[in-house]
This record gives C-alpha cells, sequence and structure tokens, in this order.
C-alpha cells in the first residue's frame, strides 16, 4: 500500500489487466497493474482445470483485489476471452471502468430488433467507430454498454485486424487508449517464461510451483523497478546497446535494464583489474572508461 500511495495520486486511473497463460499442465490466471508501460504482477491463481476461464472464476479473482484500490477509480482491462456481458454488467454494478475486446462474431443490437455482427459494421483500416447504449448478443437482455471500435493503420503497414471494445467509458478514444495498456502483460509473461525466468522448464507443481511464481513475481517486479529507475538517470544506453542496423531507439524494457543491469555492474566489478590493465595500454579510451564508470554508480545508486 505504501508503493501505491508513492507511486499513484487518488485522482489517478488504475489499470489492472486480467489475463491467463498456460504451459504443459499449469493455468495461470493472474491481475496485474499497469505501471510505467509495464504490468506488474499483484495477484495469481492456478486453475485446478485447463482451457478458458469462465464468469464465476473471473469475478472470484477480481473480486480479491479490488479492495486494494478502495481509494483510486479503476479500469480492467481484458482481451476477448474475457469479454462476456455479465462480466462487464458485474464490473459496472461493482463500480469499476472496463475495456474488454470483443470477438468479431458477437451481435449487437443497431435498432429495436435488428442485430448484426461487430464484424458487420464496416470497419477499415484508419477507420474509428464509436457506437453508445447498444445491447451485446442475442441470448441475454442486460443493459447497454457503448462500443469502441478502432482499425490502426501505419505509414508501413495496417494491423491484420480491427477492435471491437466493449467499454462503460464515454469515449472512443479513451477507451482505445486504455486498451492499449493491456499488453505489458503479454510481454511479462515472455519475461517470466521463455524471454527471462524460464518458468515453464522447471516441471514443479502445487505449493513448489505456488512458491516459485511469487519469487518470480518480486524478482520481475524489483528488475522493474530497478530499470525504471537507471533509465531516468540516463545509464540504460550502456546496459541496452542498439545494435540492429537502422535502429536508433533502444526497444530494451525496463525488465532487461534492470535485470542485466545488475549483472554488466558485477561484471565491471570483476574486472576492474583487467580494465585498468588496458586502459593503461590504450589511454585513449580512457574517456569511455570514465563514462561507463559514472554509468555504473548510476546504476549502483539507482533505487
Amino acid at each position: 500500500m505504501r508503493w501505491l500511495e508513492q507511486e499513484f495520486a487518488e485522482t489517478q486511473v488504475i489499470y489492472l489487466v486480467i489475463d491467463r497463460t498456460s504451459w504443459a499442465r499449469v493455468n495461470l490466471f493472474m491481475v496485474s497493474l499497469v505501471h510505467d508501460q509495464r504490468s506488474i504482477p499483484i495477484y495469481f491463481q492456478i486453475l485446478t482445470k485447463l482451457g478458458s476461464s469462465n464468469f464465476k472464476e473471473q469475478s472470484e479473482i477480481i473480486a480479491q483485489v479490488t479492495p486494494l484500490f478502495l481509494k483510486y477509480k479503476v479500469c480492467v482491462l481484458g482481451d476477448r476471452e474475457f469479454c462476456s456481458v455479465k462480466l462487464a454488467n458485474w464490473l459496472r454494478e461493482s463500480g469499476l471502468s472496463f475495456c474488454l475486446r470483443l470477438k468479431k462474431s458477437e451481435f449487437i443490437e443497431l435498432e429495436q430488433g435488428m442485430w448484426l455482427e461487430v464484424n458487420q459494421l464496416g470497419l477499415k483500416p484508419g477507420i474509428s467507430l464509436f457506437i453508445p447504449g447498444v445491447k451485446v448478443t442475442k441470448s441475454h437482455n442486460f443493459l447497454a454498454f457503448n462500443l469502441a471500435c478502432k482499425w490502426q493503420r501505419s505509414l508501413k503497414k495496417s494491423s491484420k485486424e480491427g477492435w471491437f471494445i466493449l467499454t462503460n467509458l464515454s469515449s472512443c478514444e479513451g477507451a482505445i487508449i486504455a486498451y492499449k495498456k493491456r499488453f505489458g502483460i503479454e510481454e511479462m509473461f515472455k519475461d517470466f517464461k521463455s524471454g527471462g525466468y524460464n518458468m515453464e522448464d522447471t516441471k514443479v507443481s502445487g505449493a513448489r510451483l505456488i512458491s516459485l511464481i511469487l519469487i518470480i513475481s518480486f524478482a520481475y517486479s524489483l528488475s522493474t523497478f530497478k530499470g525504471q529507475s537507471i533509465k531516468k538517470k540516463g545509464g540504460q544506453k550502456y546496459v541496452g546497446r542498439v545494435k540492429e542496423h537502422g535502429r536508433s531507439k533502444r526497444r530494451h524494457s525496463s525488465f532487461y535494464i534492470g535485470l542485466y543491469g545488475q549483472s554488466w555492474v558485477n561484471f565491471m566489478a570483476d574486472s576492474r583489474s583487467q580494465v585498468e590493465e588496458l586502459m593503461s595500454i590504450n589511454s585513449n579510451k580512457n574517456e569511455h572508461s570514465l563514462r561507463g564508470l559514472r554509468a555504473m554508480n548510476l546504476i549502483l545508486n539507482a533505487s
């Protein structure tokens, strides 16, 4: 709670991302908090089945988390697995905002008795639509929701398909900006697994798996916070150098910077004598060496 009070003002919106990942026979449901374009794990549950979660599991898990954020406005973000009118209605009744990606095969009622698949709305690359107060699916008689539609188009190429976001936010732009924050959890899962800690290769289960996920969650969060601090102090260019031809912007995440920044510092400390010997031979590199030492001190002092 102290960290929340330090990082978030009570007037800020807290974005909570719900998602699920699986490997072997493990089915992990995770709730994360969006912080500085990254997802920070705050709650998880290992489901006792394989496959998608249902409304009962989703609502019970979210209810475990929301009491932590009573002082804040909360917006829940979820992909197509979580976009059900039951969950949307429950979130609204719970006083929460939400942006849930709707399957393109779902139906909405444009006019009284006129139902249409959202995929038939005519959305094209570069087009945005906002449809307030629509009913979703023919089989449930719930109150209306808003539908934000967006098909992203860039100068190089367009995305493969458009987004249909079920929301209680009041504008298309607001819903799309909010939903984009969801993608940090996919990067987090990658860092937990093949991109960082190789969690799926441990092959542990039961209590050992729960303990492992807890340890990785703490380690991941600390590395991410460390990386964010290193970036603010300008030390990231020594940790995540640009190696790709034609790329000028460093693409390494705060997690990477925090994790490998410490490894880089440890290597520098262990190799101090060799570095000093090399500098005595190549004195023209002394300026670069001093910059590296300064960066090492910045990393060590990052908090």
